[in-house]
């Protein structure tokens, strides 16, 4: 039962941090919860197909299935973070000005709101397909149905609970600090997402694998309560290979690139206009 709790409340808590930024990030945006609702149900029927299919997905690929889907999974969400933080840098204040009236529309433009469900869907897609292959591991190692199912419940509610109050915490920060916070946030996320994508390819061999250049396990490990929070949240590892450096790295600066681009364009075309 411990087990199964544990590991529930790890993958639940890990896609409701990802939803939670989502959700404080677009605060006042008309449509959002519509979206990012439609996405979770689309994640939630993904990890139950993914369920359905568990023995298939595992050995796909010379066994290698599990870590070629986490790893499209996690450079799809990627993608869909790196679009909403260049969206953002030039909308931001568009935002903040029409918070107070939700039913307002954006007069520059409107953000194409399906990236929410797309960004929230694959959260809960990846999270849920591995508690289902851990369960699977877990259940063949000769845990009850009944241990592993109040775990599971346990887990879901306590993972809901915390990124509920981690949400509710982020609506405190005052608005004109709000887009700012979560848009590093966001950024640092997406950069967590690629290099974790990194380490998924080197396991299927796609990427070549190679040495960890640090060992920091001694000093925080990942398996610990704040070591879990900072790889969620700024993409932590104790033992990082070059590769997964790299794809760090590499979506941090393209990434801060593009807001940077498309934010100082659209001031200059604000500036053009008045």
């Amino acid at each position: 039962m411990l087990s199964t709790a544990v590991i529930v409340f790890r993958e639940v808590l890990e896609a409701a941090l990802i939803v939670t930024i989502l959700l404080a990030a677009t605060k006042g945006l008309p449509g959002r919860g519509k979206w990012i609702s439609g996405g979770l149900a689309a994640g939630l029927t993904g990890a139950v197909l993914v369920a359905v299919f568990a023995g298939a997905i595992a050995g796909a690929f010379s066994g290698t299935g599990q870590e070629l889907f986490n790893a499209g999974v996690l450079l799809t969400a990627v993608v869909m973070l790196a679009w909403h933080n260049i969206w953002m840098s030039s909308h931001a204040k568009e935002l903040v000005a029409h918070l107070k009236n939700v039913s307002a529309k954006i007069t520059d433009g409107t953000l194409p709101l399906y990236f929410l469900a797309v960004a929230s869907g694959m959260a809960v897609l990846r999270e849920g397909s591995e508690v289902v292959l851990f369960m699977y591991g877990v259940a063949a190692g000769g845990s009850s149905a009944m241990g592993m199912l109040a775990g599971g419940i346990l887990g879901v509610v306590s993972g809901i609970l915390i990124g509920g109050l981690l949400y509710l915490g982020l609506l405190r920060i005052p608005t004109q600090w709000l887009f700012r916070v979560t848009g590093w946030l966001i950024l640092l996320l997406a950069a967590g997402l690629a290099a974790s994508a990194a380490g998924y390819l080197s396991q299927a061999g796609v990427l070549p694998s190679q040495a960890p250049l640090w060992d920091t396990s001694s000093l925080l490990s990942e398996r610990s309560v704040f070591g879990q929070l900072l790889h969620i949240l700024v993409g932590y590892q104790a033992r990082p290979t070059a590769m997964q450096l790299a794809f760090y790295l590499i979506t941090l600066v393209l990434i801060s690139i593009g807001m940077s681009k498309v934010g100082r364009s659209h001031r200059l075309s604000q500036a053009a206009t008045s």
